[in-house]
């Protein structure tokens, strides 16, 4: 990974920088703000639960504006833009004195996120060939999977000072990529195409709802966010269930543990092999594996049995999130690309209604019987991604003609 790091040119190993940076300020306060809403705010459980999933789910629908600007504005100002409304976000959340302030900073930081996240994408759609964008999307995610890994410690160490501290490390990650940015980032570079005429939102959205192609995978990647997306929180719950606080606590660490190692080890040498071709295998096969990780859940009852089945379940992950990348990718116009992958941040509302779910299903139904509404979600998904490559296949095969 780190000689293809090298090979890149400079504009792409900064925006790979940016997913590594941003996402380490995220995951430095985002483990403890269930402990701090608690804590400075007195919210109870459910209160808490509201305000993290609202706050991501606002988010990810104003990026959709956000993937709109950056298929009319340069990359280099749209960074920098949300880089400091990022940074200030963080800021604003340290400095609240209300509950509404803290929140809408927590929007703010939830959507600048994704919108950089978003130009990203986009840029690696520009800058390098369609053969080099899978490796690129692999590297990527194993970044930000080290920025998920790392930035709980970190937001630990400082937390025993204060607890309001880490939103000043992530204040100063987000700060301190911004200068980098300002300074290095390429100010030539435009993520996309230029469109033969400028459309306004509204109608780029319409245009968006014809392709059946994009509701498919949009609708099938939140249908498939609800079992991937926040997997630690319904875990959680059904081990609090299910067993002791002390097996909560032991198990939820290991399993956590282990996606991390292998999503950091394994991500890179799968993704990168994933292509446009016989991509609806690859889905299949990453859709099973979350099938069989799902049922190993179910029937573990002894520590390496949850250790085995997270590691079958990570690599459906492994498999999936890039192949997802790499269908949008093939599937977007060059002039809307940016709101392509901004649909496709809609799978954000999935991982937030997870744990919502699970948590109706635990208080009317037996505790097992999450999982299998969680593989009924999978196959759902899976069935809507395998349509759409179906579509995509067909409206390619009639170009060719």
């Amino acid at each position: 990974m780190l000689v293809t790091l090298k090979r890149y040119p400079f504009a792409i190993q900064l925006l790979l920088a940016a997913s590594l940076v941003l996402t380490l300020a995220r995951a430095i306060t985002l483990s403890y703000l269930v402990i701090y809403l608690s804590g400075h705010f007195g919210l109870s459980v459910a209160d808490i639960g509201l305000v993290i999933g609202s706050t991501l789910i606002i988010g990810s629908l104003l990026s959709l504006y956000g993937g709109f600007l950056v298929d009319r504005w340069s990359s280099y100002r749209l960074i920098l833009i949300f880089c400091g409304v990022f940074s200030g976000g963080f800021l604003g959340a340290y400095l609240a004195p209300g509950l509404w302030l803290f929140y809408l900073c927590l929007v703010l930081i939830n959507l600048a996120y994704a919108v950089i996240d978003i130009a990203v994408k986009s840029g690696f759609g520009s800058l390098l060939p369609v053969e080099q964008r899978s490796e690129a999307f692999s590297i990527k995610y194993t970044l930000t999977n080290i920025g998920y890994a790392v930035g709980p410690f970190l937001g630990a160490g400082v937390a025993t000072l204060d607890i309001s501290l880490p939103f000043l490390l992530s204040t100063g990650l987000g700060a301190g990529f911004f200068l980098v940015y300002l300074v290095w980032g390429d100010r030539r570079l435009a993520n996309v195409g230029t469109s033969p005429a400028p459309t306004p939102f509204l109608a780029v959205g319409k245009l968006l709802l014809r392709d059946y192609r994009l509701i498919c995978f949009t609708l099938g990647g939140l249908l498939s966010a609800v079992v991937f997306g926040q997997f630690t929180a319904y875990l959680s719950q059904y081990l609090v269930v299910t067993t002791t606080p002390q097996d909560t606590y032991r198990i939820i660490s290991t399993v956590v543990a282990t996606n991390a190692v292998m999503v950091i080890s394994l991500q890179y040498s799968i993704g990168r092999r994933i292509t446009h071709r016989h991509l609806n295998l690859w889905l299949a096969g990453g859709l099973g594996m979350f099938i069989l990780g799902l049922g190993g859940f179910a029937l573990s009852t002894t520590l390496m049995l949850w250790v085995f089945s997270m590691a079958i379940f990570t690599v459906g992950e492994i498999i999936v999130f890039p192949a997802e990348y790499m269908f949008i990718d093939n599937i977007a116009p060059s002039h809307l690309r940016g709101m392509y992958y901004a649909a496709q941040n809609l799978s954000n509302v999935g991982a937030a209604l997870g744990p919502v779910l699970c948590g109706m299903v635990l208080a009317t139904q037996p505790a097992h019987y999450i999982f299998y509404m969680l593989a009924l979600f999978v196959i759902a998904g899976g069935m809507l991604y395998l349509l759409g490559v179906s579509i995509s296949a067909g409206v390619t095969t009639q170009a060719e003609n």
